[in-house]
């Protein structure tokens, strides 16, 4: 196994310790599947590549573990963790009912710092649907979000909220190889803001929930382009479906 170096947008920072750093880009690399699912990583390698010695690597590796992003086999090795459809879709269930009720919080309460934050980021994404630039539209995305969270003083529950969706967003990026509306996700993020600036509160919990909800992606279609990346449906249930 070696370590792709990836062209990030924000890459991690050597700005902590070593241990920090190794568990930053490698958790980084996972989500934006440069580590794909299934995907052995070798305890020795990575201590090479990163220059550190492969205690902080196994402690690297728990937390990881921790995070649900790999699994540790003793006598066999450390894999990245497949997808599990049924977790998936609980954390977004979760991000759902959390997330429609921030916006409701939210309307009206806009600060003009608040405001002009938004602002800034849908002229972002609009630029990058013109660009194609899907990689920085999906991180614009989460951005959008979290200043919401933040306009009501919930950064707190948006980190938990993150937390779990970490399979979510590892099946946002896998979407990225497809034909995704991105003009229709910009669309809705502005009724979003136009419906929290007014005050519209049941106007802008609606419009959330049918973006929370918009793409609707069959199961079957990722699974047979990607078999080898996903737990199998028999160990998680029957679920046909999920949103993006």
């Amino acid at each position: 196994m070696s370590i792709p170096r990836f062209a990030a947008r924000r890459p991690p920072r050597r700005r902590a310790s070593a241990k920090e750093f190794v568990y930053n880009t490698l958790r980084h690399s996972i989500l934006h599947l440069h580590l794909k699912p299934g995907t052995k990583m070798s305890e020795q390698e990575i201590s090479e590549e990163f220059k550190v010695s492969r205690t902080p690597v196994r402690e690297v590796f728990v937390h990881l573990h921790q995070d649900g992003l790999v699994e540790i086999y003793p006598q066999r090795g450390t894999y990245v963790s497949l997808i599990n459809l049924e977790s998936m879709e609980e954390g977004r269930w979760v991000r759902e009912i959390v997330e429609t009720a921030v916006v409701e919080e939210a309307a009206g309460r806009l600060s003009d710092d608040h405001i002009r934050e938004l602002e800034y980021n849908l002229a972002a994404q609009e630029q990058c649907c013109q660009n194609q630039d899907y990689l920085r539209m999906l991180a614009l995305d989460d951005e959008f979000h979290a200043a919401i969270f933040r306009a009501c003083g919930k950064q707190l529950t948006y980190d938990m909220v993150k937390q779990l969706n970490l399979d979510f967003y590892r099946v946002r990026v896998l979407r990225l190889s497809h034909d995704s509306n991105w003009e229709q996700i910009l669309r809705q993020h502005q009724a979003v803001f136009q419906a929290l600036r007014e005050g519209k509160a049941q106007e802008a919990r609606k419009i959330m929930t049918d973006h929370l909800r918009m793409i609707m992606v069959e199961e079957d279609e990722l699974l047979a382009q990607y078999p080898g990346y996903f737990v199998q449906a028999s160990r998680v249930g029957t679920a046909k479906g999920w949103s993006l």
